[in-house]
């Protein structure tokens, strides 16, 4: 067994530590893998999380309902959530386990993953005990964001964290979920996170989520979602920080008319490596997905991307688009790009691409040629390429905190 497993598999049950120590990590045959290499962190040994506090003026500018952990723990302290409209119910999962005596309240939990390259997954399933609760009911929609706060910050020993979160809206529900990534000091934790996202028909999502943490951390978050009929899952990732970073989000368009707009912003600078993985699935007629994203590479970062679509036999009407750019800011840094679009239905409209370029000189000489410096040039060059993937409704501080990030990058 690797020093990452023994460490992070301590406080499991032996069966769970049995099975996955028998698959081990997955490698460079892992065709889930093979551009995202584990031999760095495979070395590495983790402590349990602790508790941990932080000063509250460092969430100033998160304002409204929110809930907090801090180095995977729940913060009530620094948690508000009054002013909710009534019928959105949420809760830390360590509440609902430790109040509820129902036991499909953390029915979620139950669900196992059995695929040998599903090791974090499985980790989590053996281990996650804390985590997001949200429930909206029938109906119900609120104009107001709910903001769900992650908050790393420096420790005694590098520490591991394993967050299961659970989305429901029901029928016609209506809600935004802004998350944050954050650090108030600089850390090399490992946070292994496992979402579930559930809309009943009509139900309307938008989801944005600013992963910004420490730089010498690491940041695993897989999301499985499911839509039913006229349900609508709008999403933004901006990947700004971390020395590891992968996303794999995967959603089944199970009922008819179900949408799908996801998106983002994949930025790895210094040495750091950022990974995101789609698997997306039509499995009922008449549904669409619009998938943008846009990846940046400078120093000697390495950004990975997978689009993955598949139309199933009977998905007829299925409407799928992905766009994936990419821009090399050095001659050092690496982009792999990958798209694939696997089709079993007839009638269907679907397309897909990717590129991989370099910041275009004749628009650089126009900015120098009126005055602009290269650093600024290269700034707003690089936030124009990477702001249409937010969206035009993107929040100002999503919008901020690119911006911060390409800053520094086009300075370079």
């Amino acid at each position: 067994m690797t020093t990452l497993l023994q460490s992070l598999l301590q406080p499991a049950d032996p069966a769970s530590v049995e099975a996955i120590a028998r698959d081990g990590l997955p490698g460079a045959r892992s065709e889930a893998w093979k551009y995202t290499p584990l031999r760095a962190l495979e070395r590495r040994s983790f402590a349990p999380a602790q508790p941990a506090s932080i000063d509250a003026a460092a969430l100033a500018h998160i304002d409204g309902p929110r809930l907090v952990f801090v180095n995977g723990r729940f913060d009530a302290a620094l948690s508000r959530l009054g002013g909710l409209p009534a019928g959105i119910d949420v809760q830390p999962l360590s509440r609902v386990l430790a109040e509820s005596e129902d036991p499909r309240a953390s029915g979620f939990l139950a669900r196992r993953y059995s695929g040998a390259d599903e090791v974090f997954p499985r980790i989590n399933a053996a281990l996650a005990r804390e985590g997001l609760v949200l429930r909206v009911g029938d109906g119900v929609r609120s104009e107001q964001p709910l903001h769900l706060v992650h908050v790393g910050t420096a420790a005694d020993s590098d520490q591991a964290w394993h967050l299961r979160h659970f989305v429901e809206l029901r029928r016609d529900a209506a809600l935004t979920l802004v998350e944050h990534q954050l650090h108030d000091a600089e850390h090399a934790h490992l946070a292994n996170t496992v979402s579930h996202v559930h809309l009943a028909q009509g139900a309307r999502l938008r989801h944005v989520r600013v992963q910004d943490e420490a730089v010498g951390s690491t940041q695993l978050l897989r999301t499985d979602a499911v839509l039913a009929r006229d349900s609508l899952y709008r999403r933004t990732d901006v990947e700004l920080g971390a020395a590891l970073s992968r996303h794999e989000l995967n959603v089944r368009l199970e009922g008819h008319h179900a949408r799908l707009e996801a998106g983002g912003a994949l930025l790895a600078d210094g040495r750091r490596h950022v990974d995101t993985r789609l698997g997306i699935d039509h499995v009922a007629g008449d549904t669409s997905c619009e998938l943008n994203w846009r990846g940046m590479a400078d120093g000697r970062g390495r950004v990975v991307f997978h689009g993955g679509i598949e139309i199933r036999a009977g998905a007829d009407g299925t409407d799928a688009q992905l766009q994936n750019k990419n821009l090399l800011l050095s001659d050092n840094a690496e982009i792999d790009t990958q798209p694939v679009l696997v089709i079993h239905a007839d009638e269907v409209t679907a397309a897909h691409g990717a590129t991989v370029g370099q910041l275009d000189p004749t628009a650089l000489f126009y900015l120098r040629s009126r005055g602009i410096g290269l650093s600024q040039a290269r700034s707003l060059l690089t936030t124009a390429f990477c702001r249409e993937a937010l969206g035009a409704d993107a929040p100002q501080p999503v919008v901020a905190a690119l911006e911060k990030t390409l800053s520094r990058m086009g300075s370079a």
